[in-house]
């Protein structure tokens, strides 16, 4: 009976070490069950706001597509109006490219007549040349011999210049002279 009682006693212990661990393991599966209910209740708050910010953002994008399709059809409307413009004005370019072409053709022509044109007065203007520039150097030597001539008989005038101004000062000097003398025989008495 001992025994038995010291057996159950022992049992009883285990037993109530057991379910001291059992009940330890069942507040801290409390715990981490509470943690989780937690867990759970942020992710469905946070599922929950994500919810409002995607329907939120799916309406954003929503507006944003009209948006964006409004501005779509209205850049097309005005390309389509601009290429018309474009088209309209290539064509009016065009029309102006053909008649700068045919000007062009014709101021070519023009050039070219009167680049002959300019040929023939250069050619005739350099056998004139020539000959004013032979005439200039012929009419040039016979004034050079002009020149020349005058040079001579101007160093032959002078000579003579010289000439006479000598005359005339011997011709002074003489009168003086004979004036002195007049003088002298006017004032001997005999002479009166």
């Amino acid at each position: 009976g001992a025994f038995l009682y010291s057996h159950l006693q022992h049992k009883v212990r285990s037993a109530e070490a057991l379910a001291q661990k059992y009940k330890q393991q069942q507040e801290a599966l409390s715990a981490q069950l509470q943690v989780v209910y937690e867990h759970r209740s942020r992710l469905e708050r946070s599922l929950q706001k994500e919810r409002g910010e995607h329907k939120k953002t799916k309406e954003d994008f929503l507006v944003y597509k009209l948006e964006a399709q409004e501005a779509l059809n209205k850049e097309k409307q005005d390309s389509m109006n601009r290429y018309g413009a474009l088209s309209s004005q290539h064509k009016i370019l065009k029309n102006q490219h053909d008649d700068v072409k045919k000007q062009l053709l014709d101021l070519q022509l023009q050039h070219n007549s009167l680049k002959l044109e300019h040929r023939k007065s250069l050619e005739s203007h350099s056998q004139k040349y020539a000959q004013l520039q032979q005439e200039k150097d012929s009419e040039v030597t016979s004034l050079q011999d002009t020149v020349f001539k005058l040079r001579e008989e101007s160093k032959l005038l002078r000579k003579a210049h010289q000439e006479v101004h000598s005359q005339l000062l011997n011709a002074q000097a003489q009168m003086e002279e004979f004036r002195q003398l007049k003088e002298a025989l006017q004032k001997m008495p005999g002479f009166r």
